[in-house]
């Protein structure tokens, strides 16, 4: 008997979970508002939090590829004032120290990248004169058969006119700093800079292609150019002046990027020489640590704004809706059913409304979210 009353009670539990199931779809004045309200409001959750996630996330993205890496190494010297670009202070012996990198570290991916400035001069026919504009860029591997750095910068998809670069020799202008000097691909230009010692240097290239890179500081004078040419005119052989590391995910992690930079530092701790690598995450540098925290604090701010708002919208519908079925209440009180019984039932419907309304939200979120990333094509 009490196995046949043991076994009946769940039985019992399922039958009543489905006959509040029914009851929810045939009635639709007690469900199917609350779980519009709660579908939107999901809905709505969703979407803001991918939206933010998006925008202010590219701006992550962009920094990490164009300037931070999600780690860098440099020399001290050269992490100390490095607003300033300073390639006199650039590490030297690179060849090995990028090769122990990638042993060391093989989760991650390290190119090497130095910034520079200079004079860029316009010749006319006759080889004098005929524009001039200061420069500033950087030299990133282009030419090498295994390098992703042109993909990484996006450079074909930013390609205006002409082509990305075949040899070392070649280099891509902003399109608007193209347009100021009345450069067209396939000009020949003069870079007047300084090299790593301090002499002066004139290095001729040659105008392969222009880009726009969406950011008004690159679109302004920006010039990108493959390293190994930048090298040679900078008097930088087995140099460089920084040393970027992505992680194989592509997203910044916080936490491995700590522990990788943390690791590192440790070897050179004890080193007094100016010119020994350190290295340095993505949120120490750009003033990006304040950037991720207002981040995380928008999706708070956002999310919590909703969840209040649709508790509230919710409240008022379930006051209406507890003043509407009073008469029912009353009634299943009066032919026996417990005050215990009844509260549990009204939980379980609210439980399944929320699920119910959660789903549906969550599925429209989802798709609103990816049409927003990837557009509708019309």
């Amino acid at each position: 008997m009490q196995s046949g009353a043991g076994s009946s009670k769940p039985e019992k539990q399922e039958t009543m979970f489905r006959f509040y199931i029914k009851g929810l779809i045939r009635d639709r004045s007690r469900s199917l508002l609350p779980v519009l309200v709660v579908a939107i409001g999901v809905t709505l959750c969703v979407l803001v939090q991918a939206w933010i996630t998006g925008v202010l996330g590219d701006m992550i993205v962009f920094n990490a590829r164009f300037a931070t890496g999600h780690v860098k190494v440099m020399s001290r010297a050269y992490n100390e004032n490095r607003d300033q670009m300073p390639i006199d202070l650039s590490m030297v012996g690179t060849e090995n120290l990028i090769i122990d990198l990638r042993q060391e570290y093989p989760g991650l991916e390290w190119v090497e990248r130095i910034r520079f400035g200079g004079l860029v001069d316009v010749p006319d026919e006759n080889g004098e004169t005929r524009e001039q504009g200061p420069g500033a860029g950087m030299a990133v591997d282009l030419v090498s058969e295994n390098s992703r750095e042109a993909e990484r910068l996006n450079l074909e998809k930013s390609l205006i006119r002409g082509s990305l670069p075949e040899s070392s020799h070649e280099l891509l202008l902003s399109d608007q700093f193209a347009s100021k000097l009345e450069v067209e691909p396939g000009d020949e230009i003069t870079l007047i800079t300084s090299t790593m010692y301090g002499a002066m240097s004139i290095a001729n290239f040659r105008v392969s292609g222009t880009v726009r890179f969406g950011a008004a500081a690159l679109d302004r004078a920006g010039i990108v150019a493959d390293i190994s040419g930048i090298r040679q005119a900078l008097d930088m052989t087995d140099a460089t002046s920084e040393i970027l590391g992505y992680l194989t995910g592509g997203d910044y992690d916080n936490e491995q990027a700590m522990a990788i930079a943390t690791g590192f530092n440790e070897k050179y701790t004890g080193s007094d020489d100016e010119f020994s690598p350190v290295m340095v995450t993505l949120r120490d540098q750009s003033n990006m640590a304040g950037f991720l925290d207002l981040i995380d604090y928008f999706k708070f701010i956002i999310v919590t704004i909703f969840i209040v708002a649709m508790s509230i919208v919710l409240w008022n519908s379930g006051l209406l809706g507890g003043l509407r079925r009073y008469g029912e209440m009353g009634l299943r009180m009066a032919i026996g059913e417990e005050k215990g019984h009844i509260y549990r039932s009204l939980v379980t419907e609210s439980v399944l409304i929320g699920l119910a309304g959660s789903a549906l939200g969550t599925l429209a979120g989802l798709i609103f979210a990816a049409l927003l990333s990837r557009g509708i094509d019309i």
